[in-house]
């Protein structure tokens, strides 16, 4: 019995040993990750491969993705990476996209039908509605990233410059 309660204190300490190392010694993630994500557009796109700017960011921070990849982000963009990294510039890699102005959708309320295929792709919920009823864009949150217009069967959703 007194073996046991030993083990016990034995364990509990060490637990506490862990759970202050844990506290003492934390890390909020990559530092680097977090600079190069505040230098992404954040349009959460997709065309630089990558599910959304953080992972994509992630990915540069570990020299799995180049600089050159987000066609939202620009030539300014892709300076402002290499700046931040050392690395020298280069231009936007055209197999992924070439740099548009900023832009945001619109929907002709109109002609939706309210089917609600926009609403489920797109990766900053810009788009209000319901189902059967109009959808409308919350233009201060749309980011122009241009997934909610393949969706449409009605082809309701038009891209308008900024």
């Amino acid at each position: 019995m007194l073996a046991f309660v030993v083990l016990c204190a034995v364990f509990a300490f060490f637990g506490l040993i862990l759970g202050y190392a844990s506290i003492r010694f934390k890390v909020d993630g990559d530092p680097l990750a977090d600079k190069i994500d505040a230098l992404l557009p954040q349009t959460q796109c997709g065309q630089c491969l990558y599910p959304g700017c953080r992972p994509y960011a992630e990915a540069i921070a570990n020299g799995k993705a180049d600089i050159n990849q987000c066609p939202p982000g620009g030539e300014e963009g892709v300076k402002a990476l290499a700046d931040l990294l050392g690395l020298e510039a280069k231009p936007l890699d055209p197999e992924l996209g070439s740099e548009k102005p900023k832009r945001v959708a619109v929907i002709d309320e109109k002609k939706c039908i309210g089917c609600t295929l926009c609403i489920q792709v797109c990766p900053v919920d810009a788009i209000l509605g319901a189902p059967k009823l109009m959808h409308t864009v919350i233009a201060s949150e749309c980011t122009g990233c241009d997934l909610c217009l393949p969706p449409c069967p009605v082809d309701c959703i038009i891209m308008e410059a900024l």
